[in-house]
């Protein structure tokens, strides 16, 4: 076949009068303005490479210098142009200058002029007219016989068609040649599609220049060989009576092959249908030598598959011509295949009957014994075979023929033995599909789906409703149907063993099965052919490797290893249950087939079973991989703390998308309206791609390597660059892997699984891994130790969030490891310690009953995370972990000029507030510090732009001088944290405002110690913090990272009396406003998290507090793919917005109260077994910059609120368990 580049095919476009054209209108307007000098300037738009023939003849004819920049005078020197004293740099020496392709205007996907630009360039360089000349086979326009021409004021624009890509009568010229079996498309509208009009459209150009015949053939004799089991010979009869019917020239030679196959069944038919004796003689046109080298020059162009003699056979009938001789081959490689690859065929004789109209040729016929073992076959025995013989009945039409045909094989039937049960071109048709009816050895055969392979004999077919319900028991699917029939043979039916079988029960009952999926044999073709010498059948077994599909092979295989994901863990076999061998790189399917259960699993004990099962065959297989598959996993690409993202938006996956599935963008709308997720979408896109071969296997490595690629992508052209990565990647994508990197570029994954259901299941696979056997004795121990291990891992990641440190650790210690194994490092944020909240300072004291505690202000600032490096460089952290070094260049002096020379290295907690020195260092609040500049990684604020000033509370030190002080009480570590630092500087850097009251005044009924944290938290409400912090000062009283616990509480001023603190909520969904809040959303649905079921769970609606800039700037932020078309799995509530959102934002939300609410979902069974928990009259407060979605409020937060409500509702039932 012979593939083009070429789109544009028609008979007006053959450039031939283009180049005179550009010449002559140069010559005549330079005729018409010879007097003037500088008059008119000629600018011909070009590519950075390529069109430099039309310069060089506009130079040579025009006797002119051509003017071009330095880059495309390097360009010229490359190309050896450089130095013939055509092209010039000076604009002065020629009015002929060179600019850039889309400088007179856009050629795509019709012209439009710049004039403006051309203008530009022409009082910039000084003359009074401008002609530029786009010369492209894009711009072919003729009106009138004539070139089109655009022109405005001064300036004109001749669009003339030039290409130098083979005209239409050289491509004409070219096909006559090759005469290729057909011509393919690669540019134009739906060339993907075979029989697309454009596609017709140029073929029809090439209508009598392809070789028609060679494709009749071929189509024929695909019928031929889709079956081993039909009648070779009424076949090739029907191709030779349809020959006859193409080409009446052909009666003649068919006649001189029978007569000569009747007078010497010696005589060879060589390709070029000369008539010569098979190895009756040597070579005598070409000596030895020259015979040698073209037979290895033979093997470098011919398939594998074709003997040496065969290649003597072809060498000598075309007299020793090199191309002849290929010619030949590929005219008749059906014929040559037939002797190499022979299959048996059979007929019934009333078949026999139907074709020959003759009851004497009623016996089988079938190939001999003889050739099949001989290794080659001459290949006039490869057509007396097939008996070429014409039908005498020529007046039947080859329609009738096939009917009559059909018509006897069906009235015969019950006479055949071991016939075929459907016609060739039926069977030719169907997909290869497995056949798993012999046992654990999976064979395809051709023509027959896998529920009829699977169901060939009468036992199987009563299994058909047993199978069914055992895929559905297993979650299977139909991919699986092949392997639930082996097993349902295997144990007559009963469905109860066959789960034991496939959950490993009946110890080794049949390790067989399993062997179906994990051997390299899974898929293997089958044909029947007679027993051939060893030489022969490895020839057969290469040969079959074509013949079997191995995407199909790998797909099966593949698929049913998803299957075995789920298995209980205890049941996985990591290396036999996967779908890559050991030392292999781990395929990215293995992750993109887990996330695709994961997500359709709604139990977070199962959903962490799959996850450890993935993990197992990673640690098994691919160590190396497991890191960057974690990564993916928690849909990142490196530690929070190192700020590294991709960067790209929904509108850049879009565009690649669009490039890389060859659709448009308006589809992708259309789809995404009706499925609500991209990553659908492109999964969708890529099952309705037709490929002409199967991408190569996408590994995990490459998928992280590629986007750690795209997160460095700056500067000038970085979204080309990015956009080349991501086309790149989603080309070698297949369908569910589509799904998740589309997903993972656009920032959600959502599989519900978190951190914090990743982690334990790492840890867990860890764990079984390095254990042997897992038999039932061991069962408690063994869960104790995965429990264990798992809060190890969790832990450890809160005091060191980097997975980077934490995965290889894990690895190497296994079940040894513990959350003492790493120790804090400067430069990588530890989680931050939280608070509850409590209803009041008598609550607070309740809890601390005979404890000794301390009181510090609760400011209304940031939250600050500061670390000094060994280096003496300091950085800065959010509570969320995100970097804000540069945000904050005035800390940074004031941490330098607050600490002592012993303080090597530390990491402190601190709140950083807005003040006013200028006003008594007066406190400001959030939404000042809010508006200072952010500054970025790369770009940092001065001093000198600072507007809002900020004083540093530091209130707790976590790591000193490489110790860890997590486990010291606060008491000892405030001494620690005062030994480093100098004394306080009002207004820069001071130490949180505290109280302490020690173990004999911690009691209610002191009326003096409740007096005095009353008027210090009046004290903090006036100096414009929010309230009090109140924390054990010795009892339990370790710093304690991610943990919200009792020894630290909060308490605020009440909004109104009953709800004593505001919520953290994140909008998931709105409505349309109305009146003046029309255009606007309003108002928003608001919702907390629930980190057990990792779902967001709504609260309530909030349409106060809002002002008008922010209603306008929410309009432009929730738009595009912040968008969702339908509301997700993890958004739990009755409420029905008119728009959901995805969960980007955290607002604090203060209310009235808190009540009982059948629409809203919020801590749900927590606190009332059916109904959620609202808030009343909510208000928004203001935006909560420093945390993320899932560190918002959390359900449990919400029901602890409500039960310490001094006023709330009765409610009826029992929370659920």
């Amino acid at each position: 076949m012979l593939i083009t580049a070429r789109g544009r095919c028609s008979s007006c476009l053959r450039f031939l009068e283009s180049i005179d054209h550009i010449v002559s209108v140069i010559k005549r307007i330079r005729g018409d303005f010879m007097i003037q000098e500088k008059s008119v300037l000629f600018l011909v738009a070009t590519y950075v490479v390529g069109k430099e023939r039309i310069l060089l003849e506009i130079a040579q004819r025009c006797k002119r210098k051509v003017h071009v920049d330095g880059r495309k005078m390097e360009v010229l020197r490359v190309l050896g142009h450089g130095e013939s004293g055509v092209f010039t740099e000076d604009e002065n020496e020629s009015d002929v200058h060179v600019v850039g392709w889309n400088v007179l205007g856009e050629t795509w996907p019709y012209f439009r002029p710049n004039f403006v630009r051309m203008k530009e360039i022409m009082v910039e360089r000084g003359y009074s007219k401008v002609v530029g000349f786009v010369p492209t086979g894009w711009t072919y326009e003729v009106k009138r016989h004539k070139f089109s021409v655009r022109s405005k004021d001064s300036c004109e624009i001749h669009l003339v068609p030039y290409s130098e890509h083979s005209n239409y009568d050289e491509l004409r010229e070219y096909v006559k040649f090759l005469r290729p079996k057909r011509v393919i498309p690669t540019v134009g509208v739906d060339i993907e599609k075979f029989n697309s009009k454009h596609t017709i459209k140029i073929q029809k150009h090439f209508a009598g220049l392809v070789d028609e015949m060679a494709n009749k053939k071929e189509f024929l004799m695909a019928f031929h060989h889709g079956s081993c089991e039909n009648d070779e010979k009424a076949g090739l009869e029907d191709v030779v009576e349809l020959n006859e019917r193409m080409d009446p020239e052909e009666d003649g030679n068919l006649s001189e092959v029978k007569a000569l196959e009747d007078k010497d069944p010696g005589v060879v038919l060589n390709s070029s249908s000369t008539l010569q004796e098979h190895g009756s003689q040597n070579l005598t046109i070409l000596n030895d030598d020259e015979t040698e080298k073209i037979i290895r020059e033979l093997s470098d162009s011919l398939p594998s598959w074709v003997t040496r003699d065969q290649m003597l056979d072809l060498i000598q009938s075309s007299g020793g011509n090199f191309v002849d001789t290929v010619s030949n081959f590929y005219e008749h490689e059906t014929e040559f295949h037939q002797q190499i690859f022979p299959c048996r065929t059979s007929m019934c004789s009333s078949q026999t009957d139907s074709l020959n109209e003759s009851e004497s040729l009623s016996n089988q016929v079938s190939i001999k014994n003889s050739q099949e073992t001989s290794g080659t076959t001459p290949l006039s025995q490869n057509y007396k075979s097939s008996n070429l013989k014409p039908s005498s009945k020529s007046g039947m039409t080859l329609g009738k023929r096939k009917r009559s045909v059909g018509k006897k094989a069906k009235t015969n039937s019950k006479l055949e033995s071991g016939g075929p049960r459907q016609s060739t071109i039926t069977r030719f048709f169907n997909k290869l599909v497995p056949d798993v009816s012999q046992g654990s050895e999976v064979q395809f055969l051709p023509g027959q789906s896998m529920e009829e392979n699977s169901l060939q004999n009468d036992d199987t077919n009563s299994y058909k409703e047993e199978i069914y319900q055992f895929i559905q028991i297993i979650g299977g699917n139909e991919s699986s149907r092949g392997y639930a029939a082996v097993i349902m043979e295997r144990t007559k039916g009963d469905i109860n063993k066959a789960l034991d079988v496939h959950y490993g029960n009946e110890g080794n009952f049949d390790q067989s099965v399993e062997k179906l999926v994990a051997s390299d044999n899974l898929v293997q073709p089958q044909c029947n052919i007679h027993e051939c010498s060893s030489a022969q059948d490895k020839t057969v077994s290469e040969e079959g490797k074509h013949m079997v599909d191995l995407s199909i092979q790998r797909s099966l295989k593949e698929n049913v290893a998803a299957t075995y994901v789920s298995l209980p863990p205890e049941k996985y076999n990591p290396i036999q249950h996967a779908c890559w061998s050991i030392g292999e790189p781990a395929p990215y399917i293995h992750l993109a087939q887990t996330f695709d259960l994961v997500e359709a699993e709604k139990g977070k004990i199962k959903a962490t079973s799959m996850l450890c099962n993935m993990f197992r065959s990673l640690l098994a297989l691919s160590p190396e991989d497991l890191l960057p598959a974690v990564y993916l996993c928690t849909n990142k690409i490196a530690a929070d703390h190192e700020n590294i993202e991709l960067n790209i938006g929904g509108g850049l996956v879009t565009s690649s998308l669009e490039e890389a599935c060859g659709t448009n963008r308006s589809k992708l709308r259309d789809m995404y309206n009706s499925m609500g997720d991209l990553g659908d979408v492109a999964q969708m896109c890529r099952q309705k791609q037709t490929l002409l071969a199967p991408p190569s296997h996408l590994l995990i490595k490459d998928v992280f390597s590629v986007l750690q690629k795209i997160s460095v992508q700056t500067g000038t052209g970085s979204t080309l660059r990015k956009k080349r990565l991501i086309v790149n990647l989603m080309r070698s994508c297949r369908e569910k892997e589509m799904k998740f990197i589309v997903r993972t570029l656009v920032r959600n994954l959502r599989i519900g699984a978190m951190m914090r259901t990743i982690l334990p299941a790492l840890a867990q696979a860890v764990a079984m891994n390095s254990l042997v056997n897992f038999d039932e004795q061991k069962a408690e121990s063994l869960k104790e130790k995965l429990q264990y291990l798992s809060s190890a891992v969790v832990e450890a990641y809160n005091i060191l969030p980097d997975l980077g440190l934490i995965v290889p650790s894990l690895i190497s210690k296994g079940i040894e490891f513990s959350s003492s194994t790493l120790s804090m490092v400067p430069g990588v944020p530890i989680k931050p310690m939280l608070a509850k909240i409590t209803n009041g300072v008598s609550q607070a004291v309740k809890l601390f009953q005979d404890k000794a505690f301390t009181c510090e202000y609760k400011y209304d600032g940031q939250r600050a995370q500061i670390h000094k490096l060994p280096n003496d460089t300091f950085r800065v952290f959010s509570r969320n972990g995100d970097e804000t070094t540069s945000r904050f260049p005035d800390l940074i002096n004031i941490m330098k000029e607050s600490c002592k020379s012993a303080a090597v290295t530390f990491i402190v907690d601190a709140e950083v507030v807005a003040i006013d020195r200028k006003n008594g260092c007066k406190l400001m609040s959030f939404q000042e510090l809010s508006s200072r500049e952010r500054g970025s990684k790369d770009s940092f604020i001065t001093v000198n732009n600072i507007k809002v000033d900020i004083c540093v509370f530091v209130f707790d030190i976590m790591f000193a001088n490489g110790e860890q002080l997590l486990e010291l009480p606060l008491r000892q570590r405030r001494k620690r944290l005062k030994d480093l630092f100098c004394d306080e500087r009002m207004g820069y850097f001071e130490y949180a405002k505290e109280m302490t009251v020690e173990t004999h005044d911690s009691c209610l009924t002191n009326d003096v110690t409740m007096a005095k944290i009353n008027s210090f938290l009046e004290e903090a409400w006036h100096s414009s913090c929010e309230g009090i912090m109140v924390k054990s000062l010795d009892v339990h009283a370790e710093y304690s990272p991610s943990k919200r616990t009792d020894t630290w509480l909060k308490v605020k001023r009440d909004y109104v009396e009953g709800l004593n603190d505001s919520l953290d909520l994140v909008p998931i969904g709105a409505w349309h406003g109305n009146g003046r809040k029309a255009g606007w959303y309003s108002p928003f649905l608001m919702a907390c998290y629930n980190p057990e079921t990792e779902d967001f769970q709504s609260v309530c609606r909030v349409m106060s507090g809002f002002s008008d800039v922010f209603y306008t700037e929410m309009k432009a932020f929730f738009s595009e793919d912040r968008i969702l078309l339908k509301k997700p799995s993890y958004y739990q509530t009755s409420e029905v917005p008119d728009l959901w959102f995805s969960p980007e934002l955290v607002w604090a939300i203060r209310g009235a109260d808190l009540t009982v609410s059948p629409v809203h979902h919020a801590a749900i069974g927590l606190v009332h077994p059916s109904r959620g928990i609202s808030m009343r009259f909510p208000r928004f407060v203001r935006p909560v910059s420093d945390r993320n979605p899932e560190e918002c409020s959390t359900a449990a937060d919400i029901a602890e609120m409500f039960n310490s409500q001094t006023r709330k509702m009765n409610v009826t039932g029992t929370a659920a368990k």
